[in-house]
């Protein structure tokens, strides 16, 4: 595949999970890819395996909420076609179980961590003349789930960001998309499950799979599949837009 071939994609969260499926599948499909995230090991294990496969990979540390960090980073670039905003972090509870510090930690994670992404990127792309950018936002945003408080707030925060960045740079032919998973079977939900339920994984594990009206989770090379199409030139008259991915989720549970 060269669909995405000579083009420079920055994916962040790209060493493991959905970021690690998008950032191999956009190497297959001929990108550079330039993966952003704190995992040094996981991260490294991935530029191996795409550079083993014949693509091209590299791997940046950078703390994707400290904005000076990623105006560092996004300067040592010399073009970016692709921006994928995938890192995130989650938290269980309602309002009343979300302390300040966990209100912050999901913003500075989630909603701040992609404004400093797009604050850098945006400008880039103005000057070459366009480029893509796929926000991960999820379901939390769409719909009320129960004890998703902090992480619902950010993923709204998302999907507001999205349509506007689409609205403000449609002159300068930058397309801003965004994608609303169900639950992703990848090691932050296993480890996600094993740290809130304890000793409950198995069942938990069967609970949230269900969840899905479809009966199970998504597997992260499906959500890829979708981020692939939104940013190749295949999706070139789709901006603006949400694409929930959810086995029935939002629609079917009833």
């Amino acid at each position: 595949m060269n669909t995405l071939k000579d083009k420079l994609a920055v994916v962040t969260g790209g060493g493991s999970g959905i970021g690690r499926a998008i950032s191999m599948s956009f190497a297959a499909a001929g990108a550079e890819v330039h993966i952003v995230d704190m995992n040094e090991a996981v991260s490294n294990a991935v530029v191996q395996e795409i550079v083993h496969l014949g693509g091209r990979a590299v791997y940046h540390q950078c703390n994707v909420t400290d904005q000076k960090e990623v105006l560092d980073l996004v300067q040592q670039l010399a073009k970016i076609d692709i921006l994928v905003n995938n890192a995130g972090i989650a938290h269980v509870g309602n309002v009343e179980k979300c302390t300040e510090s966990d209100f912050e930690r999901v913003f500075q994670v989630n909603v701040k961590g992609a404004y400093n992404l797009l604050y850098a990127v945006v400008p880039i792309m103005k000057a070459q003349g366009g480029g893509v950018i796929l926000n991960m936002a999820s379901i939390a945003a769409l719909v009320g789930i129960s004890d998703r408080f902090a992480y619902s707030m950010s993923k709204g925060a998302i999907h507001a960001m999205t349509l506007s960045v689409a609205r403000d740079y449609l002159q300068d032919h930058i397309r801003c998309n965004s994608i609303s998973p169900a639950r992703v079977h990848t090691p932050f939900v296993d480890g996600f499950i094993q740290a809130n339920y304890p000793g409950q994984e198995a069942e938990m594990f069967e609970k949230l799979s269900k969840s899905q009206p479809i009966g199970r989770m998504a597997a992260p090379d499906e959500i890829a599949k979708l981020a692939l199409f939104l940013c190749s030139d295949d999706a070139a008259f789709i901006t603006g837009n949400d694409y929930p991915i959810d086995g029935g989720f939002i629609n079917l549970n009833n």
